[in-house]
């Protein structure tokens, strides 16, 4: 090990949005601290978004506690840098016994207004919030905004569906919970007020809608389940305009400063999960004060009040006007 090395352990355990939303803090920490070495601990499941990060020397992957505690020990790290700070990154920085840095999660802020519908939260984005993990070391946000690095062999051929040299619009309609996603009648009336091609992403999860929408409507091409996550990205960054729920897709559409619509449910972006430094064309869809909502911080396999007006009262006519009217630019 070089003398002047300094080795940075950055732990984030899940998910795909929250992973994107740390590469700020690990192209700072590369490019600011002389000497930075920069290692990602991670689940399996999510390495591949960062292997490609020329700002990431390694990537190490959980693989049962034990084992994984003792191949970072034989690391010799100098700092960890805990984005995730949950009973498991607990565990390990007992163990490892390594200096560490974290951030304020506002927990308690957060389940305020989930529990109140009182906002006591600061406006600040969480990957400024980030930024108090790594202050001793004198880095600072670089406003490139966040990082997602394709591999070179990934591509992908639209040529069975149009033109390369088409203008598109990706619709990831995929969400972690029910109630982040628009309805299936809902996404079908926004496809079929679009005046251009459409492709829809998801997980095999949402293949069903995909289908139910792509069916009935001959401009849309239903690629949910069809796609690797980085196929899935390179399609994103080839795209026009970019309509989203918030979900990780939405995360990855900001690395590349894509125009975001992003459609909200039972969350909200006081969270400081909203869209970072998108495209200037960027909206927030949301319906705004309802008394129910947020309902949560996560999301529910059903509304709770079993209306779903966050999702069923959405704008659908703006969202079609806004994205027709960047297709023309």
């Amino acid at each position: 090990m070089d003398e002047n090395e300094i080795k940075f352990l950055i732990i984030r355990f899940s998910s795909i949005g929250d992973i994107v939303l740390t590469t700020p803090i690990a192209r700072c920490l590369k490019q600011q601290v002389e000497g930075a070495v920069v290692h990602f601990l991670t689940k399996p499941t999510y390495a591949s978004i960062l292997k490609s990060n020329p700002y990431i020397d390694k990537v190490h992957v959980l693989d049962g506690f034990y084992k994984t505690v003792g191949e970072l020990r034989d690391e010799g790290f100098d700092y960890i840098i805990d984005l995730h700070k949950n009973i498991r990154t607990l565990r390990f920085k007992n163990k490892l016994k390594i200096m560490d840095f974290s951030f304020d999660k506002l927990n308690s802020e957060k389940f305020f207004l989930v529990k109140f519908k009182k906002n006591k939260l600061p406006d600040i984005h969480i990957v400024d919030r980030y930024f108090e993990s790594v202050k001793l070391f004198d880095v600072v946000n670089d406003k490139k905004g966040l990082d997602y690095f394709i591999p070179k062999d990934i591509k992908y051929d639209f040529n069975e569906m149009f033109s390369n040299t088409d203008r598109f619009v990706v619709f990831a309609i995929g969400g972690q919970h029910a109630t982040k996603q628009l309805p299936a009648e809902r996404i079908k009336e926004i496809c079929s007020g679009i005046e251009t091609h459409i492709v829809l992403l998801g997980g095999k999860e949402d293949q069903s809608v995909g289908k139910e929408v792509s069916d009935k409507l001959e401009h849309v091409y239903n690629l949910c389940g069809k796609t690797s996550l980085d196929e899935s990205a390179y399609i994103v960054n080839k795209s026009t305009v970019v309509i989203t729920h918030d979900t990780g897709m939405m995360h990855i559409a900001a690395a590349f400063k894509k125009d975001i619509f992003s459609i909200w449910g039972n969350t909200v972006p006081e969270f400081g999960m909203y869209p970072y430094l998108a495209g200037h064309n960027s909206h927030i869809f949301e319906v705004k004060h309802l008394k129910c909502r947020p309902c949560s911080k996560i999301g529910f396999k059903k509304c709770p009040k079993k209306h779903f007006d966050c999702m069923q009262k959405q704008d659908i006519k703006t969202i079609i006007q806004k994205t027709n009217s960047l297709l023309v630019k």
